[in-house]
């Protein structure tokens, strides 16, 4: 079991998130902010490995408008011996690695425009993760998407586009659940029919479920891992006292943590903690794990 958390470390001094307004485009531009972002997201993983943190989410905004039609210059060949230094310290310290693309990536989208775009995206998700020569095992999760007044057809939908996806794209890919759409339940009907493994985000399932039984229903959701995949990936996080339901807590709540692992049992899973003081939090959660043995 590896803990993690995702995009931001704020022990570090630095973000590789860094980026620019569109109408201020240049490869010269470009090549500056990625530059950073790299040298940053090495930054990240020394201080991850240090701290035993070997579970990390890398930020969608790595290369800024990638996906974008004004992204015509080749970041690709021109950072390729960067991505693949960063790769091989991955691998050396077998650090597992996710990424999610934000919520305008939409597959089952009514509007062609939009999975078109949502597509690309996923394109240059894929080529990130290729260029650091990294395995199966590092994915690409999003959540199904909108209900259109229509569930069931937004969920064939969803099945329909995610069947013309090319190979690249649908080895990394896994769908999680959300909060208000799509239950746990939901995407393993999906997954029955695609294959499709389903990553498990334990505080949306408090708020958005059909109070199925916690541990059969894990059980379930791991069984979509293949081998090739690695072990099940799961995000966890609690309720922010005192606010609307569905906001993250500040600072992980270690007996609400330990019920969760309770629940988990016996099963190898990596968790993402979605807990606003990232590094902090995840420190703790892994000292724990050493501790409990």
């Amino acid at each position: 079991m590896k803990i993690g958390y995702p995009c931001i470390n704020n022990s570090v001094g630095c973000k590789s998130s860094r980026t620019f307004r569109l109408r201020n485009y240049s490869p010269e531009n470009l090549k500056e902010k990625v530059k950073g972002n790299l040298r940053c997201l090495h930054k990240t993983l020394l201080f991850n490995i240090k701290n035993n943190i070997l579970f990390f989410r890398i930020t969608s905004d790595l290369v800024p408008f990638a996906s974008h039609n004004v992204c015509s210059y080749n970041w690709q060949k021109h950072f390729r011996e960067d991505f693949k230094r960063i790769g091989e310290l991955i691998k050396e310290n077998k650090i597992r690695i996710s990424m999610h693309p934000d919520q305008f990536v939409i597959l089952n989208a009514k509007k062609e425009k939009i999975r078109i775009n949502s597509i690309k995206e996923l394109r240059y998700h894929s080529q990130i993760l290729d260029l650091m020569n990294l395995d199966q095992r590092a994915k690409i999760q999003i959540h199904v998407g909108g209900v259109y007044g229509d569930k069931k057809a937004s969920m064939e939908r969803f099945i329909k586009v995610y069947a013309t996806l090319n190979n690249e794209i649908k080895r990394r890919l896994v769908i999680e659940n959300d909060e208000k759409s799509y239950s746990a339940s939901d995407c393993l009907y999906i997954s029955s029919i695609t294959g499709i493994p389903v990553l498990f985000d334990f505080f949306h399932h408090r708020i958005n479920n059909l109070d199925e039984d916690k541990g059969e229903l894990i059980k379930k959701i791991v069984s979509t891992w293949r081998k090739k995949d690695g072990p099940a990936m799961m995000d966890y996080s609690s309720q922010l006292h005192g606010e609307r339901s569905g906001r993250h807590a500040n600072q992980i709540d270690l007996n609400d943590f330990s019920e969760f692992l309770k629940i988990l049992g016996d099963i190898d899973a990596d968790i993402m903690l979605e807990i606003k003081d990232k590094e902090k939090s995840a420190i703790k959660a892994a000292k724990l794990l050493k501790n409990n043995g």
